[in-house]
């Protein structure tokens, strides 16, 4: 039996995420139903993670057992015949018997896109959050350097999530614009349900006055959702690395 890692990419605007569900369409639905094509045999796919709806992947791992005799360096060709346009296979490995997509996950990046412009894009909607209020940049970077570190960020998850803490470290955060794009990169060791989004929101209330930059760790430090920004759009959301 082998254990694949598969690195996926996706456009998740006509999925409700990534994990299956009755009665709704998601990527992991997509794929699994693939491979069946594929290979004659359903399997059960671990993910790195859930994605809501409408979130989308650069990089997206995840990993099934096979007795498929498929050479890994021809799986992406072969799977992506019975894939949709919207989800494309990168790359596919053949890892060792222990290992998982979800519990061997050490850390992730996320991206998010605003396009601060005054119109929208054609090209960048369902694909950024067009926000055409003026954003002062410079403000939103100083604001971005307190959430680095360790803190308790109950204050910037949505509710009903069900994880043993709500602690979660920050590597770091880059923010970068060029012409109307901001993308922001948030990389950590884990992310609370709708963190990265609500992170977001709160860089934008920076950025358009509603919050000062130097308040950023005070509202850390509160733990109050009332406090944080908006949950910015799902759209504008990307997983972009996953590290083992």
């Amino acid at each position: 039996m082998r254990n694949i890692k598969l690195t996926v990419q996706y456009d998740g605007t006509n999925y409700h995420g990534w994990q299956i569900q009755e009665n709704a369409v998601t990527v992991q639905e997509v794929i699994e139903n693939a491979i069946k094509k594929l290979t004659g045999i359903r399997p059960k796919l671990s993910g790195c993670g859930r994605t809501d709806t409408g979130v989308h992947a650069q990089n997206y791992i995840c990993s099934f057992k096979t007795d498929t005799t498929i050479a890994c360096e021809r799986f992406p060709y072969a799977l992506n015949r019975y894939l949709p346009k919207d989800v494309v296979c990168k790359n596919a490995e053949d890892m060792k018997p222990d290992f998982d997509a979800h519990k061997n996950a050490i850390g992730k990046t996320y991206s998010y896109l605003i396009l601060n412009s005054k119109y929208p894009d054609a090209f960048y909607n369902n694909r950024a959050w067009h926000y055409r209020y003026e954003l002062d940049f410079e403000k939103m970077k100083r604001a971005a350097e307190a959430f680095c570190g360790t803190h308790d960020f109950i204050g910037f998850a949505a509710s009903g999530f069900t994880v043993k803490t709500t602690v979660r470290t920050i590597h770091y955060i880059k923010i970068e614009k060029e012409n109307d794009l901001i993308r922001i990169d948030i990389c950590g060791n884990g992310f609370l349900y709708n963190m990265v989004r609500i992170i977001a929101g709160t860089l934008v209330f920076v950025g358009n006055g509603k919050i000062r930059a130097e308040d950023i760790a005070d509202i850390i430090e509160a733990k109050d959702r009332k406090r944080a920004g908006i949950t910015a759009p799902a759209c504008g959301l990307y997983l972009s690395e996953v590290y083992y």
